[in-house]
């Protein structure tokens, strides 16, 4: 039953690894993996009807490289080069040391021991893994306990083998350590596999997540997601206390980039003013692309004066030569400040929208305040709002 299990959730694996290759790493290693050690266990029962080393030898070969090729997953699941290096040296050791101890010198306490050992090293490694670079969420905690405990589990049966012989380990013969082992065995194999699984499914839903609120060209926020931001400050206890302040940007004359030099290169304006505008904030201000190359950005606790010299240099930054050798830029500002703790997202949009039009309407390349920004700002200062700086 563990075998046709661990058959049918390499197929799963398989699947969403054909899906979400470039999002989620390491399904591709797991799948190949978990199909091993379907075979391994194929190869045991072959051996048990055609009694030879051969068979043994590979059925063990194929075990420890399926559970080397979950380490490899694992380590492309968090970013990482895999050590490929190490998994062949490890899996040439089994297969030498299995041979040696299975035909040179037949001793099964030590062939137990050698195999213990190498794959106490891969669930080890994975544990490790888990401990230094998983997000602390209960999907990591979930694997990471699973790994920690099949580590320990496989490390016990070695040093069993060695200190009580191999009549303690050997899984042919009943026994309640022999027993304790393969019960263990067969339940953390599919259950390894769950646990990373939810790991992946957690990454996937933070990719999705990101795409359903982030613009895929800009990488800064879209529509949703800054409406989502304003909604999490405007939710804030101390908000009703603090002014903030918005920025409506619109490149100048876009058409004409685009015109001039293609539309990839266009992209290219677009990403480039999207991170020199990132560069210009605070961690706690936020930056989204309205579509086409309209950019807003909103700034918590920042009384208007303050909003023009971000504005400023946000216009001096794009004056600068890029080292891109991209087409020069330029931008059009407006800033408003919101009029009171009940005036809406769509309400201060309009007014930054408006500040924006004087400043195409008088040249471009320039920054303009709304008509009742200073009024509110002043309005709020008077009442203590935002004042401690």
């Amino acid at each position: 039953m563990t075998t046709l299990m661990c058959g049918a959730m390499s197929i799963v694996m398989f699947s969403v690894y054909r899906s979400f290759r470039r999002e989620v790493h390491g399904l591709g290693h797991w799948a190949a993996g978990l199909m091993l050690l379907v075979c391994a266990s194929m190869l045991f029962a072959v051996r048990e009807a055609w009694p030879s080393a051969a068979f043994l030898i590979a059925a063990n070969a194929a075990l420890v490289a399926g559970i080397g090729l979950s380490m490899l997953g694992t380590e492309k699941f968090y970013g990482l080069a895999p050590s490929r290096r190490a998994y062949l040296l490890i899996l040439a050791l089994n297969i030498c040391g299995n041979s040696w101890l299975l035909l040179a010198h037949p001793d099964f306490s030590a062939r137990v021991a050698l195999f213990s050992l190498l794959v106490f090293l891969f669930y080890a490694r994975q544990a490790q893994l888990v401990w230094r670079y998983g997000e602390r969420h209960f999907s990591n905690f979930f694997f990471g306990a699973l790994m920690l405990l099949q580590a320990v589990v496989v490390l016990a049966r070695g040093v069993s083998a060695v200190l009580h012989g191999g009549a303690s380990v050997n899984l042919a013969v009943a026994g309640t350590p022999a027993g304790i082992y393969l019960v263990v065995a067969n339940f953390m194999a599919l259950q390894l596999t769950v646990g990373f699984m939810t790991m992946a499914t957690r990454r996937l839903q933070q990719i999705l997540e990101r795409r359903s609120t982030h613009d895929p060209l800009t990488q800064v926020l879209n529509r949703r997601g800054f409406g989502d931001a304003y909604a999490r400050e405007t939710d804030n206890p101390r908000r009703h206390r603090l002014p903030l302040t918005l920025l409506s940007i619109d490149l100048d004359y876009f058409k004409l980039i685009n015109d001039r030099h293609g539309h990839a290169v266009g992209d290219q304006v677009l990403a480039h003013v999207a991170s020199v505008i990132k560069g210009a904030l605070r961690e706690s201000d936020c930056v989204a692309r309205f579509g086409g190359e309209e950019f807003v950005v909103l700034m918590p606790d920042m009384p208007v004066q303050s909003a023009l010299g971000v504005a400023e240099r946000i216009r001096a930054l794009l004056h600068e030569p890029n080292h891109a050798g991209l087409p020069s830029c330029t931008v059009s500002i407006g800033v408003a400040c919101q009029a009171s703790v009940v005036e809406g997202l769509e309400a201060l949009l309009s007014r930054a929208d408006a500040a924006l039009y004087l400043a195409k309407e008088r040249g471009r390349d320039r920054i303009e305040l709304d008509a009742g920004a200073l009024t509110a700002d002043r309005t709020k200062c008077a009442a203590g709002i935002g004042t401690a700086r």
